[in-house]
């Protein structure tokens, strides 16, 4: 079964940047759409970005210009390169993947996913 964990979480600094890596085990990742999703506390789960398996990408309006979301299938790694932070990006980041096939369902990113990792902690503050 597919096994994802994400690292990379920190403090920065308003306007640093980070960024976050989304490993898998138990299976490859050219096969499955991975979204990354934040939740802070008192607020409701948003979807940040998601790749396709052929690597079309959306992103919310919050993080456009901001955040850019890459898969690289050698390494079974999904990254979510973040800059220009603000306080309000700190939130737990979290990882999700959901399998594709065909090229029309693989260029849309998913609804639902299956699979998630434990989250790591990003913290934006002076």
């Amino acid at each position: 079964q597919l096994q994802l964990v994400e690292s990379g979480g920190g403090l920065v600094q308003p306007g640093g940047s980070l960024r976050l890596s989304c490993t898998a085990s138990g299976s490859t990742l050219n096969s499955y759409a991975i979204g990354w999703f934040r939740q802070a506390p008192g607020k409701e789960r948003e979807r940040v970005s998601c790749i396709t398996r052929i690597g079309v990408t959306n992103y919310a309006d919050s993080v456009k210009g901001r955040f850019t979301i890459s898969r690289d299938n050698a390494k079974n790694t999904v990254y979510l390169q973040m800059s220009s932070l603000k306080p309000e990006d700190t939130a737990v980041y979290f990882c999700a993947a959901d399998p594709q096939s065909g090229l029309l369902e693989s260029s849309r990113c998913p609804t639902r996913y299956d699979h998630w990792g434990q989250g790591t902690t990003v913290t934006v503050s002076s």
